[in-house]
């Protein structure tokens, strides 16, 4: 009767992590949808009452701020594709440029986005292994730039060393961004999205292989 019992609760229990395994990634899915929705939604507040759609159509799309944003960006970079859109947005760069603190922040998120979306950039494009939080210890990284020579010279060996990211788990949007040695670094060859969801699946989601390379190329100085 024990025994019964017991292969009955086995059962069950299969099941039950069977449901959740169907529909937790569905729901997952469904959440972050609707939040990037939800988000966009709000730029329609940006427009002035009189001339958002709603006073139009008399009810809501969900979803039309997501277009919107689509379109606006699209539109944004045919215009900044052509010279005279060049010429304006350098004179917009040159007047941030010259505002105290805006300066920074500006010109800091500039350079990030141009590393992060531009197609020579391997900055963030190259996932890697690194020892830490110690010797022994390794984990995956996303090198994120050279070291400025400024802060080289600080550092120990003067030279030979590389930014990376360390991302957290399962949230890979919280990290650490640390310098490591050149030599200590292991280029690994997968996709970075390999390496994403190797990271929040708490190393469960396997690659199909997991080769590390004996050396690396790591970006130029600039």
């Amino acid at each position: 009767m024990t025994e019964s019992h017991n292969s009955i609760g086995k059962r069950m229990k299969k099941y039950l992590i069977t449901g959740l395994l169907v529909w937790l990634p569905i729901t997952v899915t469904i959440w972050i949808i609707n939040y990037i929705i939800s988000a966009t939604d709000r730029l329609i507040n940006l427009i002035p009452p009189q001339w958002q759609p709603e006073q139009y159509l008399g009810f809501h799309i969900p979803g039309l701020g997501f277009v919107i944003a689509i379109v606006a960006l699209f539109i944004t970079g045919v215009f900044a594709a052509n010279v005279l859109g060049r010429k304006i947005i350098e004179g917009w760069d040159s007047l941030l440029g010259r505002i105290p603190v805006v300066k920074s922040i500006y010109s800091s998120a500039k350079k990030v986005s141009e590393s992060l979306f531009s197609d020579n950039s391997r900055s963030f494009k190259t996932p890697v292994l690194v020892p830490f939080p110690q010797p022994d210890i390794w984990t995956i990284a996303f090198v994120s730039g050279s070291v400025p020579q400024s802060v080289s010279d600080a550092l120990p060996e003067k030279s030979g060393y590389v930014s990376v990211y360390v991302p957290t788990t399962p949230n890979p949007t919280g990290g650490y961004y640390i310098m490591v040695r050149e030599s200590d670094i292991r280029e690994l060859d997968m996709t970075v999205d390999e390496a994403l969801k190797y990271v929040i699946s708490l190393g469960m989601v396997m690659p199909d292989d997991l080769p590390v390379k004996a050396q690396k190329t790591l970006p130029e100085k600039v």
